[in-house]
């Protein structure tokens, strides 16, 4: 029996389709009040949000927007590496600082350590603001754990980009291969700019001593849509922080169904506690992950020690075989999404800089689902049986990466 069936709520559609007006209405108004009480950030609504799969969309779409600014461009990003997409970015936002637009980039310090010389001479040039965030020959060892992983981009602070996408070849195409990345991202217009804007001026506020100028602009936002969507942005700190908040309010409001998508999959014994009794009290919790192609294996072996107890509490787990999944997504009851940049690990919810959209829209969260489903379709579900008589080898392997876990 489902948690829907025991607290007798009508309106839900148990075949996967969509649900009652006044479900939804029920549904979204007591997470949204959840959300707000626990995590103490207003949502906001007339957002109008984009779901962009992929970097044949992805990339297309913020070029354009940057190519199109008349202000101000403020983008900051954790992967900026090499290739064609990188110089394509780099000539981007030095068009706009030659026309006299202020343009500002943030660079994680290890992140983007990467980069070519000659793409940031050529940026520096062109009047590009660029900080770098903690820098690890500037730091003591404990800093160097601490790094921004939010990827943000603002455009003349009407228009604003987030998600799981990093600035490098391995996100072009359309996850057609092992070399074209799986990854989400979503273009916002509305109130819930201003939200994604914080979470880059927070950033740019330690790297700069300047917090703010002349070019600044006060926006009044008018709807643009009908999403209500909370931005919460987590920081890297000691203890307990919002990002955990937020995850821990979606599973234990899930009444019907719970998904994740996540590129790094290494939790902690409570949140692998929580996926544990959302699942046994009838929700269909479904876990996607990445298969053969994720390029950090030891991420991996550190989250399959938790498969075997996952899955004989009722959770599905499945892996992504035609590449990396690189995606950030959760869905909630056919009702809520989150996306955005953490990961379901310790080191998103521990210890990085993080932005989430915590998004309260019946049509955003199908098309979400829809990429979900589409994404089983070419992953392979892990059966318990044959998990179960796995190999010694991997047992060993699994249990090697738990003093490190939470680095991960």
């Amino acid at each position: 029996m489902t948690a829907v069936e025991e607290t007798g709520e009508a309106g839900a559609d148990r075949s996967g389709g969509r649900i009652t007006p006044e479900l939804f209405e029920q549904r979204s108004a007591r997470i949204r009040r959840r959300l707000e009480r626990l995590i103490g950030i207003a949502a906001t609504e007339g957002n109008a949000l984009s779901v962009l799969r992929n970097g044949d969309e992805i990339f297309p779409a913020m070029l354009e927007a940057i190519r199109a600014a008349q202000h101000t461009v403020d983008m900051m990003t954790f992967v900026y590496w090499k290739g064609d997409i990188a110089r394509q970015f780099a000539q981007a936002l030095s068009e706009r600082a030659r026309a006299g637009l202020r343009v500002r980039l943030l660079l994680d310090g290890f992140g983007s350590r990467l980069i070519e010389k000659e793409l940031l001479e050529e940026m520096d040039r062109a009047g590009v603001s660029i900080v770098w965030f903690r820098r690890p020959a500037y730091l003591s060892p404990l800093k160097q754990n601490h790094r921004c992983h939010r990827k943000v981009l603002v455009i003349d602070e009407e228009t604003a980009f987030t998600g799981g996408v990093g600035i490098a070849e391995e996100w072009c195409g359309d996850a057609r291969n092992q070399s074209e990345w799986r990854d989400t991202h979503v273009a916002v217009r509305g109130p819930a700019v201003d939200g994604i804007a914080a979470a880059f001026a927070q950033n740019w506020a330690e790297c700069h001593d300047e917090l703010f100028d002349g070019c600044d602009r006060f926006i009044h936002h008018r709807p643009q849509g009908d999403s209500v969507v909370q931005v919460v942005r987590g920081s890297a700190s000691l203890g307990w922080q919002d990002m955990q908040t937020l995850i821990r309010v979606l599973l234990e409001s899930a009444e019907e169904r719970f998904r994740l998508s996540t590129a790094y999959f290494a939790p902690d014994t409570y949140f692998v506690d929580l996926l544990c009794a959302t699942a046994r009290r009838g929700v269909r919790v479904e876990i996607l992950l990445p298969g053969p192609h994720t390029d950090k294996r030891v991420c991996r072996l550190a989250g399959q020690y938790h498969y075997e107890e996952l899955l004989a509490c009722g959770v599905t787990i499945h892996q992504y075989q035609p590449t990396m999944m690189h995606a950030k997504v959760i869905t909630v009851d056919r009702t809520a999404a989150l996306i955005g940049s953490t990961n379901f690990n310790r080191r998103s919810l521990d210890h990085d800089e993080e932005v989430m959209l915590a998004v309260l829209d019946e049509e955003f969260t199908a098309r979400l689902d829809a990429d979900f489903e589409h994404d089983l379709t070419v992953s392979t579900k892990i059966e318990p049986r044959r998990w179960y008589r796995r190999s010694p080898l991997q047992r060993i392997g699994e249990a090697a990466m738990l003093p490190i876990r939470r680095f991960l």
